[in-house]
């Protein structure tokens, strides 16, 4: 019976360098993969051309209104990314751009409001949150209209969970 000449002490760490190499280049070509597929997948939630531009300033709102029923039957909650509009119809998507620091995200158009002179547009908490405004108050914008070409689960998805892994 032949038994394999024993490993070199020397042989022992190319071995593990290699197989350690290997490994982290597979690591990495999934990441890549993964990575090309959710920005393609968020590429095609929406239409490349807006329907329809505003300027003006976004507020928010939170506090006594949580908890309370919005103008579409829905529970307002602090971390929804919902946003109140005069005339929006419900469930339109607009992108919403801070001008002051160029941060921008997806919201949901779930209530009536703002109310108030100049402003077009009230948003959630969380929404206030991530473009940076809860200590501004007021702060100017660019809404724009979205025109889904995805399905509404796909885009509620990316609505509520993708835009807050560091996309802005």
């Amino acid at each position: 019976m032949k038994t394999s000449p024993p490993l070199r002490a020397s042989r022992i760490p190319g071995i593990f360098t290699h197989t350690l190499l290997g490994v982290i280049a597979l690591l990495t070509l999934v990441c890549c993969q993964t990575h090309q597929a959710e920005t393609a997948k968020k590429e095609q939630l929406f239409a490349k051309e807006p329907v329809k531009v505003e300027l003006g300033k976004a507020s928010f709102y939170y506090g006594r209104w949580i908890g309370r029923q919005t103008a579409n039957g829905e529970t307002y909650r602090r971390e929804d990314v919902t946003a109140a509009h005069k005339s929006l119809p419900f469930g339109t998507y607009v992108r919403v751009h801070n001008l002051a620091n160029d941060r921008n995200m997806v919201v949901r158009i779930n209530n009536r409001g703002p109310f108030i002179r100049g402003r077009v547009i009230d948003l959630s908490l969380r929404a206030a949150e991530h473009l940076k405004m809860r200590k501004a108050g007021v702060v100017p914008v660019r809404i724009e209209v979205l025109d889904p070409v995805a399905d509404k689960e796909a885009i509620a998805n990316y609505v509520s969970d993708r835009q807050f892994d560091g996309e802005s």
